[in-house]
């Protein structure tokens, strides 16, 4: 019989994909969500439509299976974070208490939390030649306002959790995660989807609006191997947080390049540093994954980028294809 798993978040960019990586795993998977995903059918055995900001809707999620993925919350891009820190925190708080309490009374024998680089001190991250970013780094404390803490309260609560007996758990800290199937507009977008959506939008030789001075500095980890990676990291004896993200550090002049590349346009950046950019830079310190899992992200920012690019522009495409033939038909 296969091992019966829950994917809280299923709905989302990464839960979404996290299912099709399990089922292609041999899983029987149940996938909960506030929401249905956007672009595809949901890929589950089961999919339960829930507030998992709500006790009974944690407990009905994760009932009767052998293991847990916690992937919900509320979450977007640096613009969305940055706006809405009660939103954010006080909705994701409910999520995770809620959803280890219920793990715990369901008697669920492996429990997955994503956490975030978001919990990396804000005092190592002010130069864009940042020194990557090693697990133990994140005390003493100073993570960034609203998601980044209640991130590592969370990382806190498994950890209690797991010391008691209550829960076995395992935490990944993501560091940006792109790839297709991911919000690419309406204020949730990422920085590797909004410049896709800015590039493919823009005519060749015209102006493309980047955030910040562009010098800031990232590393973006492509989602096929965000899931992969999340398996091996439960799969693990490893019951405390690991890096999850790639170490191909690049600023964002360097990634409007590569998305560029992709699209075979030449645009003139027009910088606005009025617009939230977020820590100078930011890297992945992968030495402890290594150890661990004898394994790291390998997908080059090229590759994710290209395959991501032409997924944005082919849906851009669909969508104004579909206006055009509804304005037509008026």
């Amino acid at each position: 019989m296969p091992k019966r798993v829950a994917v809280a978040g299923a709905g989302g960019f990464i839960g979404h994909h996290l299912v099709k990586y399990l089922k292609s795993e041999g899983y029987w998977v149940r996938g909960a969500d506030v929401k249905m995903p956007e672009f595809e059918s949901t890929g589950a055995d089961e999919f339960m439509l829930l507030d998992l900001r709500e006790p009974d809707a944690c407990v009905e999620a994760t009932s009767g299976v052998d293991e847990v993925y916690q992937l919900a919350a509320d979450m977007g891009g640096i613009g969305y974070i940055t706006a809405f820190h009660a939103d954010v925190a006080r909705n994701n708080v409910l999520i995770n208490a809620h959803m280890l309490e219920a793990a715990r009374r369901n008697r669920v024998g492996r429990y997955f939390y994503s956490s975030s680089a978001c919990i990396y001190p804000m005092y190592r991250q002010e130069d864009a030649d940042v020194t990557p970013l090693k697990e133990g780094d994140a005390y003493p404390a100073d993570p960034e306002e609203g998601y980044g803490w209640e991130k590592l309260y969370a990382e806190k609560l498994c950890e209690y959790y797991t010391a008691e007996g209550k829960v076995e758990t395992r935490v990944a800290r993501f560091h940006n995660i792109y790839g297709p199937l991911g919000t690419y507009e309406g204020g949730r977008e990422k920085a590797p989807a909004a410049i896709c959506r800015k590039v493919s939008l823009t005519h060749d030789g015209d102006e493309v609006e980047i955030w910040g001075d562009g010098s800031q500095t990232r590393s973006f980890t492509y989602i096929d191997d965000c899931v992969e990676g999340i398996h091996r990291i439960m799969r693990s004896d490893h019951a405390t947080p690991l890096n999850l993200g790639s170490d191909e550090l690049v600023s964002v002049d360097q990634l409007v390049d590569i998305v560029c590349d992709a699209a075979g346009k030449s645009l003139v950046k027009r910088h606005d540093t009025s617009k939230p950019q977020g820590v100078r830079g930011r890297n992945s310190d992968n030495a402890l994954a290594m150890r661990i899992l004898g394994w790291a992200p390998s997908t080059s920012l090229t590759t994710g980028i290209a395959a991501t690019y032409r997924w944005i522009s082919s849906e851009l495409e669909r969508a104004g294809t579909a206006a055009a033939a509804a304005a037509a038909s008026r």
